[in-house]
C-alpha cells in the first residue's frame, strides 16, 4: 500500500513555528529540490501565508504563488482555504469566493483543502463547487475536536455529507494534535467503511501524539498524511517527514520519497532554523511537547500568535491564565473547534478576559458576529446569559450568512480602478483592505524609486 506524504514546511510548519514569517527569498533556492523528493503535494499557500505576505513580508502573495509554481513543475501545490472565509476572518459573498478560487488555479494552485471552522458545510459548498468547476482537487475537511457533543457517529455522518457534496477526498483536520491513536483508528475505519473516497489526516506534534496517531491511521486505511522536514518538525508543527518515511518503509508501506533528496532539503533548512531561533522568531515554547494542549486544544498557529500578542503587551506572565481561560470561553460558545478563525476569536476573547480582570467586560466584534450566527451554526448550545448580554433582544440568524451578502467583486474593482493593477489586487483588497492598500502604496513608491534610480544611473 502507498501512503501519500504532503510536505508542510512552506506553510503550516512555518505558520506553527515562526508565525508565518518565512519570506520567499529564504526558500526560493530549495524549491526545485523539493520538487524532486517525491511528495504527494507541497503545501505552500493559504492559511495565514496570504495575510503575512502583505502585512509583514512586503510580498504579493499571488506573485509568491506564481514564483513557486514556476520552479515546482511536477509536485502538486496545495493550499488551505477557509471556505466562505477564504483567507480572511469573516464571510465573503459567493462571487468573491468563486473569483478567488478561479484566480488561485490560474496562478498555480492544484489542491484545495477546504474547511469550515464550525463544520457547517453550507459554508464550503461554493468553494468546493468552484474548485471542481476549475478541474482542481477539492478536499473537504472534518475539523476534529473533543467535547461533550462530539462523537464518532457525528464525524462519520460528516464524511457522508462531504461525499454527497462531491469532494475529491476527505481530510481529518486535527489542528491541535489532540487525536489519540485509538480515536483516529476508529474514525478512519468508520470513514473508509462509509465513504468511497481517499481519506487524509492532518495533525500536529503539539502533544507528542502525532507519530503514533499517524501510524494507527495508516493501519486503519488512511491514504495520506502531512509531515514537515525534520528541522521544522515537532512541537506545534507536524511530525518529521524523514522519521515517518523511515518507519513506514520499514513496516512495508511505500511513500515514493527519496531519502537522499530529503537530506538535502533538511540540510538547507537547518541554518534557517538557527537563524530564526537566534532572532527570537522561533520561541522555545512552540518547539516543545505540551501535553496541557489535550485540555486547552490550542492549535500550533494560534499558540505562536498568542505568544506574540502577549509579548507585545508585556504580559507573557499571563500565558497560563489565558490558556486556562480558553476552554471556558469555548464552552460558553458551544464548543466550536479551535481552528482559524474560531481559534483566534476564542483566543483573543480569552486573553481579553484575563488582561482586563473580568470575563466579557469587553466583547470583540467577532464574538458578537459569531453569537449573531454570521459564522454559521454553533456545534452546541451557546451560553444563554452571554447571548443576552451581547445581543440583547436581537435574534441570531439561522440561514447561511453568505445568502445575505450582495455580490461585491465588480463594485470594488470599479472603486479601485486607479489603485489596483489586476483582479488579484482587488481580491487582496477585499480580504485585507487596510493592509492591501498600504502594500499597494509601498509598491508604487518602490517602483518609482527604482525608476528614478535607473534614470540617475543612466
Amino acid at each position: 500500500m502507498k501512503v501519500n506524504i504532503t510536505e508542510t514546511v512552506l506553510r503550516d510548519a512555518n505558520q506553527s513555528l515562526i508565525a508565518t514569517r518565512m519570506p520567499f527569498s529564504d526558500f526560493e533556492d530549495i524549491l526545485e529540490t523539493l520538487d524532486k523528493a517525491g511528495y504527494y503535494s507541497l503545501e505552500c499557500w493559504g492559511g495565514a501565508t496570504f495575510d503575512s505576505c502583505l502585512r509583514y513580508l512586503n510580498e504579493d502573495p499571488w506573485e509568491r504563488l506564481k514564483k513557486i509554481k514556476s520552479k515546482v513543475k511536477n509536485t502538486p501545490l496545495q493550499m488551505l482555504l477557509r471556505g466562505q472565509n477564504i483567507l480572511g476572518y469573516k464571510h465573503y459573498p459567493d462571487d468573491v469566493v468563486r473569483k478567488f478560487v478561479a484566480h488561485s488555479v490560474d496562478n498555480g494552485m492544484d489542491i484545495f483543502r477546504i474547511f469550515d471552522a464550525l463544520n457547517d458545510f453550507r459554508n464550503i459548498e461554493v468553494a468546493v463547487d468552484e474548485a471542481l468547476k476549475q478541474k482542481s482537487h477539492a478536499q473537504g475537511c472534518i475539523c476534529y475536536t473533543t467535547s461533550p457533543i462530539h462523537n464518532l457517529e457525528k464525524y462519520a455522518k460528516m464524511g457522508k455529507q462531504l461525499e454527497n457534496m462531491g469532494v475529491t477526498s476527505i481530510c481529518i483536520k486535527d489542528m491541535a494534535g489532540i487525536m489519540g491513536p485509538q480515536e483516529v483508528y476508529n474514525l478512519v475505519k468508520a470513514l473508509k467503511e462509509s465513504v468511497n473516497l481517499p481519506v487524509f489526516l492532518h495533525t500536529h506534534s503539539t502533544t507528542g501524539l502525532g507519530p503514533i496517531t499517524y501510524v494507527k491511521a495508516i493501519e486503519a486505511g488512511c491514504d495520506g498524511i502531512d509531515c514537515a522536514i525534520s528541522s521544522f518538525s515537532g512541537g506545534t508543527s507536524q511530525p518529521a517527514t524523514e522519521t515517518l518515511n523511515y518507519a513506514l518503509k520499514q513496516t512495508g508501506y511505500e511513500t515514493g520519497l527519496d531519502e537522499k533528496v530529503l537530506k538535502d532539503i533538511n540540510d538547507f533548512f537547518k541554518p534557517l532554523k538557527a537563524k530564526y531561533i537566534s532572532s527570537g522568531l522561533m520561541d522555545p515554547f512552540v518547539m516543545g511537547t505540551e501535553t496541557d494542549a489535550l485540555v486547552y486544544q490550542v492549535p500550533g498557529g494560534m499558540i505562536s500568535n498568542l505568544i506574540a500578542q502577549l509579548k507585545s503587551q508585556n504580559s507573557m506572565d499571563k500565558l497560563d491564565e489565558v490558556l486556562a481561560e480558553i476552554p471556558r470561553v469555548r464552552r460558553d460558545l458551544g464548543y466550536p473547534p479551535l481552528v482559524t478563525p474560531m481559534s483566534q476569536i476564542v483566543g483573543v476573547q480569552a486573553a481579553t478576559n484575563v488582561l482586563l480582570g473580568k470575563r466579557y467586560k469587553s466583547v470583540s466584534k467577532e464574538v458578537k458576529s459569531y453569537l449573531s450566527g454570521e459564522y454559521g451554526q454553533a456545534p452546541g448550545e451557546i451560553n444563554a446569559n452571554l447571548i443576552k448580554k451581547v445581543l440583547g433582544d436581537e435574534n441570531p440568524i439561522t440561514i447561511r450568512f453568505a445568502d445575505t451578502l450582495a455580490p461585491e467583486f465588480d463594485k470594488v474593482k470599479e472603486q479601485l480602478k486607479n489603485t489596483t493593477k489586476n483582479d488579484t489586487d482587488v481580491l487582496s483588497y477585499i480580504l485585507f483592505p487596510q493592509i492591501a492598500e498600504k502594500f499597494f502604496m509601498d509598491r508604487e513608491e518602490n517602483t518609482a524609486t527604482k525608476v528614478t534610480y535607473s534614470i540617475i544611473k543612466k
